[in-house]
C-alpha cells in the first residue's frame, strides 16, 4: 500500500492533519532549494518527536572515512558528504513561558502544510493547545530566495485565542551540527567565531579536512497586529549558537509575528576575511526591501522558470501534480548559475547518497536542462566532467590503467572517486559511457559541434583508452570481452559481458574515432593541439578499432535477444507478478544472497541500452527485449519507470506507458519504495520529464531535425510541453483529436511529424 495522504492538486503539495507519524516523509516532499542551498522541511519551532534535520550548501562537502571491515588495495580513503550545515531556520517559540512544541501539544487542530511550486515557497498553518491550556493560532510562511541565492525568509505568526498571552520568540544560528549519515559520528565542523552586532547574529564555521568556510547570518524584525515593535533583544551565546529573545504582550485575538532574514555565504564566492561583511550587505538588501517585496520577486522568477519549463495536463490532477513536482524540484537543486556544482540523486532533500554527482545527470538529467533552459547550462554540466578530467585519469591509474586512461567517478564533489562498495565503485564502469553519450547528446540536440574540438574530444580519447585497456581477448570466443562487471542492473555483481556494458565500450570507441577525423577534416589546430596533448597516434586507434569490431555480445538463440549478461538464462525465470506482494520491495525483504540469485532485475539494463541507442535496432527487436525483461523487473531503482514509460509508448502499449510515468512522476509522493523519508529521488525527476515529451510526445532528434510521433494517454484530456531547441521556442500541444505545434521568435523552423515534413512559422499555430 502507498502513502495516499497527499492532497491532489495542480500547483500544490499539501498534506492535512498532523500525523508524528509521517514528518520525516513530508520533511523530505516539502524541502525547498534555490540551486545553490536548500533544506529539508523541518518546523522553525522546536520539535521533539522523531525528525531528520537537514540544511545544505551546495558544493560544500565533507571527506568521511571510508568504513570497511576488508580494506581493499584501491579503495577510495573517504565517502564524500553534502554536510549538513549551521541551523538557519530555527525560531524557539514560547506561550506564557511555555514551549511550543507540536509533539507535546495537548491538541493540533486544523493543520495545513502546503509547497506551493507556482510561487516558490512553504506554509504552515495549525491550532494549537499548549499543556498549559493556552490555545494559539500559528501561520509561518518561508522560502530560499532564487533571485538572491544567499538569503532566506520566514516570516512566522502567532495569535492567542481564548486568552492574552506573553510571546515571545528566539530565533537563533546553531553550528552544532551533525549529519545523521556519518561513518564515525565525528564532528564536521569547526565553529570560529560567534558574533553580535547591531541585533545581528552570525556564526562563522569551517569544515574540518575540506576547510570551506561559511558564515551563516540572521536578522529578525518584530510586529504586533503590522506594528514594528522596536524591541531591544536578550541575547544567548555560546561556542556553537547565539539566540535572541524578544517578547511581546498579545491580547486575545492579536497576532504577533517576526520576520527572520537568514542564510548563507560562502568562501566559494567571497574572501573568507569577508563573510560577516558579506553577509550584512545581504540583511542590508533584505530588510530595505521587506518580505514583501522578496516574496513577490519569488514570484515573479518562479513565473519565469515555469513559463519554459511548465507541462501541463487536463484531466488527471494526480499526473498533473506528480510532473509539477518533479520540474520544481530540479529547478530548486540545480538552475545552471555555477558550473562547480552538479546534482545529486537527493538534490537538497537529505544525505543519502552523500549529495554527490552520479552518472544520472548524464544519462538522465542533460535532456531536461537542455530543452528547458539555455544551452550554456548543459554545456556547464559537461564542463563540470572535462574540468575532472585529471581526477579521472588519476582515478584510473589507481586501478592499473595508464597512458591517460580515465575512469570517472561513480561518486564524486570534486572529481575523486569517493565511493566505497567494491562491486559499484570498481565494477560499474558503464558510468563512463554515459559520460561520453552526453557529449553526442548534447551535440545532436543543440548543434554545437565546438565543443567536441574545445573539451569533448579529451575526454573521448581518455575513456576509449581505458575500454581499450579493460577489455581482453578470449582466445575461447574469439573475441573480446569485458570481465567482473555491474550493469545499470545493481541486483547482478561481478559479472561477466554485462550487453550494455560492452555495447557502450564499443559505441564509444567507434563514436570517439569519428570525431577525431570529424575534427581532423575541419579543426586542423584543435586536431594537432589534441593529438600532441594526447600523444595519440594511428597505430593506438588501429587497437581501440580491433576491440570495437571484435567485441562479445552475449545471446540467446532460443529467445532471440541479447542476455544481460554471461550465464544470465542459468537463473530460475520467474516473472514479478508471481512474487507475493510480501516480498516487495526485495531490497528490503530478501537477503543479498538471494538478490543476487535470483533472476530479478532493479533497473533498465539490456532496455537501458535499447533507449539510449533506439536508432541502432528495429522496433521488433525492441518489442523482443522488452517482452522478454522488462516481466522480471521490480523497478527498485528511481531511474527505472522512465525508461520503460518511453519504450512502453514506442511500442503503441499507451496504458503501460501511462501506468510507469505515475509511477516515476509520483514515486515520492506516493512513496512507492518506501524510503521518502531519506530524501526525493531527484535525479530521476528529470526522467519523468522524458517520459512525457520523448515518450508520449515522442520527440527525437533525427540529423539534426526535431521529429515528433505524438500519443496521449486516454486518461488525459490534453498535454502541453515547451521546448528550446536551438535557440528557438516551441510549444507542442496534444490533444485526442490533433497536434498544435506553435513557434515563438522568429524565422521558421522544419520538423517532422509522425515521419512527414511540417514547416512551422512563428506566431502562427499549426495543426496536424
Amino acid at each position: 500500500m502507498n502513502q495516499d495522504y497527499i492532497k491532489p492538486d495542480n500547483w500544490s503539495i499539501i498534506e492535512e492533519d498532523f500525523d508524528p507519524g509521517r514528518v520525516k516523509s513530508s520533511e523530505s516532499l516539502f524541502s525547498i532549494g534555490n540551486g545553490a542551498m536548500g533544506q529539508r522541511a523541518n518546523f522553525e519551532e522546536h520539535y521533539s518527536g522523531p525528525s531528520f534535520q537537514g540544511s545544505y550548501i551546495g558544493g560544500v562537502f565533507y571527506p568521511d572515512k571510508t568504513k570497511v571491515g576488508w580494506w581493499k588495495n584501491g579503495y577510495p580513503e573517504y565517502f564524500a558528504k553534502v554536510l549538513n550545515a549551521p541551523n538557519w531556520i530555527g525560531i524557539n517559540v514560547f506561550i506564557d513561558g511555555e514551549a511550543l512544541d507540536l509533539f507535546t501539544c495537548k491538541s493540533v487542530n486544523n493543520f495545513k502544510r502546503e509547497l506551493n511550486m507556482k510561487e516558490g515557497y512553504l506554509a504552515r498553518t495549525f491550532e494549537a493547545t499548549l499543556p498549559n491550556g493556552t490555545e494559539i493560532e500559528v501561520k509561518a510562511l518561508r522560502f530560499l530566495s532564487i533571485v538572491d541565492d544567499e538569503l532566506g525568509a520566514i516570516k512566522y505568526e502567532v495569535t492567542p485565542l481564548n486568552k492574552d498571552a506573553k510571546i515571545s520568540f528566539e530565533p537563533y544560528l546553531d553550528g552544532g551540527i551533525t549529519n545523521t549519515d556519518a561513518n564515525w559520528e565525528e564532528r564536521f565542523w569547526k565553529t570560529h567565531e560567534v558574533k553580535n552586532e547591531d541585533d545581528k547574529g552570525f556564526i562563522v564555521s569551517k569544515t574540518l579536512k575540506t576547510e570551506f568556510h561559511v558564515g551563516t547570518y540572521m536578522q529578525s524584525e518584530i510586529f504586533l497586529n503590522a506594528e514594528k515593535q522596536e524591541l531591544k533583544p536578550e541575547v544567548k551565546e555560546d561556542e556553537d549558537s547565539i539566540a535572541f529573545s524578544y517578547a511581546v504582550n498579545a491580547s486575545k485575538g492579536q497576532t504577533a509575528v517576526i520576520i527572520k532574514y537568514a542564510g548563507y555565504v560562502t568562501d566559494m564566492n567571497h574572501e573568507q576575511s569577508d563573510l560577516v561583511v558579506a553577509a550584512s550587505a545581504v540583511l542590508k538588501n533584505a530588510l530595505d526591501k521587506g518580505f514583501d517585496v522578496l516574496k513577490n520577486e519569488q514570484k515573479d522568477a518562479w513565473a519565469a522558470i515555469w513559463e519554459m519549463a511548465d507541462i501541463t495536463i487536463s484531466g488527471d490532477v494526480k499526473a498533473q501534480q506528480g510532473i509539477r513536482f518533479n520540474i520544481f524540484q530540479l529547478n530548486q537543486t540545480y538552475l545552471g548559475k555555477d558550473e562547480r556544482l552538479n546534482i545529486g540523486p537527493k538534490g537538497f532533500t537529505g544525505e543519502k547518497y552523500g549529495g554527490s554527482t552520479y552518472w544520472d545527470t548524464e544519462a538522465y538529467c542533460i535532456p531536461f536542462y537542455m530543452a528547458t533552459k539555455d544551452q550554456k547550462v548543459a554545456r556547464k554540466l559537461l564542463s563540470y566532467r572535462y574540468n575532472h578530467l585529471e581526477k579521472a585519469q588519476e582515478n584510473a591509474a589507481k586501478l592499473g590503467f595508464s597512458n591517460g586512461a580515465a575512469l570517472y567517478p561513480m561518486v564524486t564533489m570534486n572529481g575523486e572517486e569517493s565511493h566505497n562498495e567494491w562491486e559499484i565503485t570498481f565494477e560499474e564502469i558503464h558510468r563512463n559511457g554515459a559520460m561520453v553519450y552526453a557529449i553526442h547528446n548534447y551535440v545532436r540536440y543543440t548543434g554545437d559541434f565546438d565543443y567536441i574540438p574545445e573539451k569533448g574530444l579529451e575526454v573521448m580519447i581518455a575513456i576509449a583508452r581505458f575500454w581499450h585497456q579493460r577489455a581482453n581477448f578470449s582466445k575461447e570466443k574469439n573475441k573480446y570481452v569485458i570481465l567482473g562487471v555491474t550493469g545499470p542492473n545493481e541486483y547482478e555483481n561481478n559479472v561477466n559481458n554485462n550487453w550494455y556494458t560492452n555495447y557502450l565500450a564499443k559505441w564509444c570507441i567507434e563514436y570517439c574515432v569519428s570525431m577525431i577525423d570529424k575534427v581532423k577534416d575541419g579543426y586542423e589546430d584543435d586536431y594537432h593541439r589534441i593529438m600532441g596533448l594526447t600523444s595519440l597516434n594511428e597505430g593506438e586507434i588501429a587497437k581501440w578499432m580491433e576491440v570495437a569490431e571484435d567485441m562479445y555480445f552475449p545471446r540467446s538463440e532460443e529467445h532471440n535477444v541479447f542476455l544481460q549478461q554471461d550465464g544470465f538464462l542459468d537463473k530460475e525465470i520467474i516473472p514479478v507478478s508471481d512474487l507475493s506482494s510480501n516480498h516487495r520491495p526485495i531490497n528490503q525483504k530478501w537477503s543479498w544472497d538471494r538478490i543476487l540469485r535470483s533472476c530479478y532485475i532493479k533497473q533498465a539494463d539490456v532496455l537501458q541500452g535499447f533507449y539510449f541507442f533506439e536508432d541502432h535496432f528495429s522496433k521488433e527487436e525492441m518489442e523482443r527485449h522488452f517482452d522478454f525483461y522488462e516481466p522480471i523487473t521490480v523497478h527498485e531503482s528511481s531511474l527505472s519507470p522512465c525508461v520503460h514509460s518511453i519504450q512502453a509508448a514506442v511500442l503503441g502499449r499507451m496504458e503501460q506507458a501511462y501506468q510507469f510515468y505515475l509511477r516515476t512522476s509520483r514515486l515520492d509522493l506516493d512513496d512507492y519504495n518506501k524510503e521518502v523519508e531519506q530524501g526525493c529521488h531527484i535525479t530521476s525527476m528529470a526522467g519523468t520529464w522524458m517520459s512525457i515529451v520523448e515518450g508520449f510526445g515522442g520527440m527525437r532528434v533525427q540529423d539534426g531535425q526535431l521529429s515528433f510521433k505524438p500519443q496521449i494517454p486516454e486518461q488525459w484530456d490534453a498535454y502541453s510541453f515547451k521546448i528550446n531547441f536551438r535557440d528557438r521556442i516551441l510549444k507542442v500541444d496534444v490533444s485526442s483529436g490533433k497536434t498544435n505545434f506553435l513557434l515563438e521568435g522568429e524565422g521558421s523552423l522544419e520538423i517532422l511529424v509522425n515521419d512527414k515534413l511540417l514547416e512551422v512559422h512563428p506566431n502562427q499555430a499549426v495543426s496536424v
